[in-house]
């Protein structure tokens, strides 16, 4: 049997701080969770390198008194919780006593702090578990802590980190929750020696949105206020119309404490059931306040998972919630319109005298009409009298007129009766009964095949179709017509072939695309498109700009978590393009580790699927000719990128057998 050893203090502290420190982020969230826990109404956050080399947090809270600075760093040391019984009503972010001593195994810290009260400070130096310094220092109340270098004495976790931009972005996130959480802190980001975010700290929630996730997404909110047998629940929730189509801006708190929870998610989305899309979902950032012996938040060490001793209780309030400011809030805009058009024809067309000072202008009007009228200027001699034979070369060089009884015949482009200048616009009128126009015999023309005539609104245009390549000659076929608007039929020999138009498009456009690469089709934008993310997909996406540049979509970072669309491809410029880049968004931030010709293929898919026909469009049978023809003449088309097939098949024996013919 193996002997059983006592691992040293250096190790288990080691082995400790991987449960608490993860990234740079871990640390900035357990520091900043102390300060707020201290009292602090003003923190300031500043990194370097994505926090790898340096972070610095001050705040203005209580401070730490020299005799405890120590104790601080020792693991389980806390100040939070005393008694067992403590644990039922944890109200505080931090609680656990490891944040310290698991940041201070993995890097170098310094600490410079003044308790309330105290006249002088104390700075404390450690570096990898080991103290190297404590002494006075002169600093204001509150506690400033400096973490650099996090990892250095465990490369292999080191090697594990991601580029300071990605690290940043999830530092950032943090930084952005905490802020929604405590409306009350004002918070200042400082990042690579920019201001990259700043809170007021004036308590409204309104605030705390606007500077955080932007104006932009801010409007698109409706206030939430709700309480049910003791729980409480408040904040923003989206309107209907303004879902999106990820759930990375759907933000939970507990007791003002970040929180992941199904149960709070899915009571949302009921709400919101019939009200919007499939496959869309509404964000909100909900503050539940409830009981804290009733909720369990020592489940996990990141303390985002937490249980609750009423679940269903929970979800009710939610749910309510939602559903009571949607009734309240979503509002929609009322169009009042007046027929003054009509108002106008009738006064100036139809007028209705009622004086007879109004009677005598209206018959001096008609009066003057009646002069201007051409059969008061002309006789009927001076009518019945052909034109002269000059002017009729003039006005019509290029043609033969023949008199019926035929007196005369003019012969065309008579050079020395017709002068060379330009053509003169001169109006004539020829009776039929004197002269009878013959014009030239029109060159034959190819003849093609009439399509059917449909209203310009219900045709719907398949960009396959729009392809020059000679298509190769099927076997004989016809097209029946269309089912449900969605469902081609075609008669081919012995078969008949049901084609599901959405899927052979989709299947289509997406061979096209595959085989463009870095040549598809794109459309630059008159007025670039804005877009809000999530800070993991607003990291996602500018670590894959140059692979959505490939697929044609242009993206620029515009700061603070926002990105800006300048060109996308063609196939989709007229969609929804805002809803374009954050379902790409939130698949590239929730499929980092996938291969890049993978995650190529599947942006490729999401293109053509936006960009097909869609079922229930009204085609033309002229479109769908074309479009049969050039499917029935690529046998490679067979599945949708789905998977589904594009066409069935069914025999004239499987349906003779099905009516009893045979």
């Amino acid at each position: 049997m193996p002997e059983i050893n006592i691992l040293p203090k250096h190790l288990a502290e080691l082995i400790a701080a991987g449960e608490v420190v993860e990234r740079p982020a871990s640390i900035v969230k357990e520091i900043m969770e102390n300060a707020i826990d201290a009292g602090a109404d003003k923190i300031t956050l500043e990194i370097q390198r994505g926090g790898i080399t340096y972070i610095r947090i001050t705040d203005n809270g209580c401070g730490i008194s020299c005799q405890d600075v120590r104790k601080a760093f020792v693991s389980h040391a806390t100040s939070k919780i005393a008694t067992e019984d403590d644990l039922n009503s944890i109200l505080t972010l931090g609680f656990r006593g490891e944040a310290l001593a698991s940041i201070a195994a993995v890097a170098r810290v310094e600490m410079m702090t003044r308790a309330e009260g105290d006249d002088i400070g104390t700075r404390y130096v450690i570096e990898g578990g080991e103290e190297l310094l404590i002494d006075d220092a002169g600093c204001p109340q509150g506690t400033t802590l400096i973490v650099r270098d996090i990892f250095y004495n465990t490369p292999a976790r080191m090697k594990f980190l991601k580029k300071d931009v990605t690290e940043a972005n999830a530092i950032a996130g943090i930084v952005d929750r905490i802020a929604l959480s405590h409306p009350e802190v004002s918070i200042r980001f400082i990042r690579d020696g920019k201001d990259a975010l700043f809170t007021t700290g004036d308590g409204k929630l309104e605030s705390a949105i606007h500077s955080v996730l932007g104006k932009d997404f801010a409007r698109t909110l409706i206030p939430a206020d709700y309480e049910l047998n003791g729980i409480r629940v408040s904040g923003f929730i989206s309107k209907p119309f303004n879902a999106r189509p990820n759930r990375s801006m759907q933000f939970f708190f507990l007791n003002s404490r970040f929180i992941k929870t199904r149960t709070g998610l899915v009571a949302l989305e009921e709400a919101y059931k019939n009200q919007i899309m499939a496959g869309k979902f509404p964000a909100c950032v909900l503050n539940i306040e409830a009981n804290a012996q009733s909720v369990d938040v020592n489940v996990h060490p990141a303390k985002t998972e937490v249980r609750f001793a009423d679940e269903k209780l929970v979800f009710n309030a939610v749910y309510y919630c939602a559903k009571s400011a949607l009734e309240k809030g979503d509002s929609r805009v009322q169009a009042n319109i007046q027929p003054k058009t009509q108002q106008f024809v009738q006064r100036q067309f139809m007028p209705q005298p009622v004086s007879g000072q109004q009677i005598k202008i209206y018959e001096q009007q008609l009066e003057k009409v009646s002069k201007d009228d051409f059969w008061q200027k002309t006789t009927a001699d001076e009518y019945r009298q052909p034109p002269k034979q000059e002017t009729l070369r003039k006005e019509i060089p290029q043609q033969m007129l023949v008199r019926d009884d035929s007196v005369f015949k003019v012969e065309r482009d008579e050079p020395d009766l017709i002068p060379e200048q330009p053509k003169p616009q001169i109006t004539v009128e020829v009776r039929e009964e004197v002269l009878t126009v013959i014009p030239e015999e029109p060159k034959p023309e190819p003849t093609l095949p009439e399509p059917n005539v449909v209203p310009q609104e219900q045709v719907v245009t398949f960009a396959a179709v729009e392809e020059k390549e000679e298509i190769p000659e099927a076997e004989p076929y016809r097209v029946i017509g269309e089912a449900f608007k969605t469902y081609i039929l075609v008669e081919q020999g012995q078969k008949l072939l049901l084609i599901d138009k959405h899927a052979a498009h989709e299947r289509m456009l997406f061979e096209k695309f595959r085989a463009a690469q870095d040549s598809i089709e794109t459309q630059m934008l008159l007025v670039p498109v804005t877009v809000t993310l999530s800070k993991d997909e607003y990291s996602a996406v500018l670590e894959n700009v140059d692979l959505l540049a490939k697929a044609g979509y242009r993206i620029e970072d515009f700061g603070n978590g926002m990105v800006i669309l300048n060109e996308c491809p063609t196939a989709v410029a007229q969609g929804d393009l805002a809803s374009v880049v954050m379902e790409l968004a939130g698949y590239l931030a929730d499929n980092r580790r996938e291969l890049i010709p993978e995650k190529l293929d599947w942006i490729y898919h999401s293109t053509a699927c936006r960009a097909a026909i869609k079922a229930g469009d009204k085609t033309s049978d002229y479109e769908l000719n074309i479009f049969v023809e050039r499917l029935l003449n690529n046998p490679d088309i067979r599945y949708c990128p789905h998977g589904r097939p594009v066409l069935i098949e069914l025999t004239k024996h499987d349906i003779e057998k099905n009516f009893g013919r045979i």
